[in-house]
């Protein structure tokens, strides 16, 4: 097939580029840069440049590539700062391309006659706060987010929609580790872990759901050509809370065991979003994934990926 993505030089599309072309798919892959082409030439896919907000941009590159599927990977999270009482701002550009930008590709989908449409959406602090403490793809979204969270649910939930309402699929993601992430060699949360500075608020409770940066891929590799339309959440096995994966990652990069700080204390320095982080969050069930895409995550808990996968 040939494979349009959107977005191949990110932390998820070059390392889905080299799978796809592996698999015997003729890749075109867009990049904001014109330095970074080279990276897809040497993958085996061909490079375009295209402006995810610039709808003629995106136009132009999508009728020239004539796909057959389109893979939606547009994000600007390279560089983003941890700051959880301000997280719509960090996330502004983010959530324009989950809106703006995804109108831009479905226009120019529907005019190439692209027959498939897969998007990148995220599953942990988007599921309903309350409830069990791991969700499935039938739960809703949290009715009530956090006011620092409110512009950047909105765009996913836009994303979402606008995917399966063409009768594609948007991949839900969970909490990306690895090479090129926050969770990783350099990242900005790794190196918060190793100076202790990322602390254990109030007791833990919030439940995460990760998913390596390679796992994320090959869920993808396998969304091109299986799957009905829907959501699927893109996480590994291992459900846990703050309590007991902030403390194993601590140790096993050698840092001292987090600190506990009582969540009203941390209020002022981390916000309400940070405190519900913490304290609040869901995790998300694979089992749609495992099943309707014949996924398996190479790191089925993050308790292995963590010791052999950060990079």
């Amino acid at each position: 097939m040939r494979v349009f993505i959107a977005g191949a030089t990110g932390a998820v599309g070059s390392r889905l580029v080299p799978l796809l072309v592996a698999a015997g798919h003729e890749v075109v892959g867009t990049s904001r840069s014109r330095e970074r082409l080279g990276e897809l030439e040497r993958a085996g896919a061909t490079g375009v440049v295209m402006d995810g907000l610039d709808a003629a941009s995106v136009r132009t590159a999508v009728l020239e590539a004539r796909p057959d599927v389109i893979v939606h990977q547009l994000t600007a999270l390279s560089g983003i700062a941890a700051d959880l009482k301000h997280f719509d701002d960090g996330f502004a550009v983010t959530n324009e391309l989950r809106t703006r930008g995804t109108d831009h590709l479905l226009a120019a989908a529907a005019e190439a006659g692209v027959g498939r449409f897969i998007a990148q959406s995220f599953t942990g602090w988007p599921n309903e706060r309350s409830g069990g403490p791991v969700k499935t793809e039938e739960d809703p979204l949290d009715p009530s987010p956090t006011a620092a969270t409110r512009r950047s649910l909105a765009a996913i939930r836009y994303v979402e929609e606008a995917a399966t309402g063409v009768g594609g699929l948007a991949l839900r993601y969970g909490g990306l580790y690895g090479p090129g992430n926050v969770i990783g060699r350099g990242g900005v949360m790794l190196e918060m872990v190793k100076a202790g500075k990322l602390p254990l608020v109030g007791g833990g409770t919030g439940v995460w759901s990760f998913c390596h940066i390679d796992d994320a891929a090959s869920a993808t590799a396998a969304a091109v050509t299986r799957g009905a339309p829907g959501r699927y959440n893109i996480v590994d096995d291992d459900p846990a809370p703050v309590s007991e994966w902030l403390p194993e990652l601590a140790r096993i990069v050698g840092a001292k065991p987090p600190r506990h700080v009582p969540a009203w204390l941390a209020r002022p320095l981390i916000g309400e979003n940070g405190v519900s982080l913490m304290t609040k969050t869901r995790g998300s069930s694979n089992a749609k994934a495992k099943r309707e895409l014949g996924w398996q995550p190479r790191y089925a808990s993050w308790r292995e990926g963590f010791r052999t996968g950060l990079g």
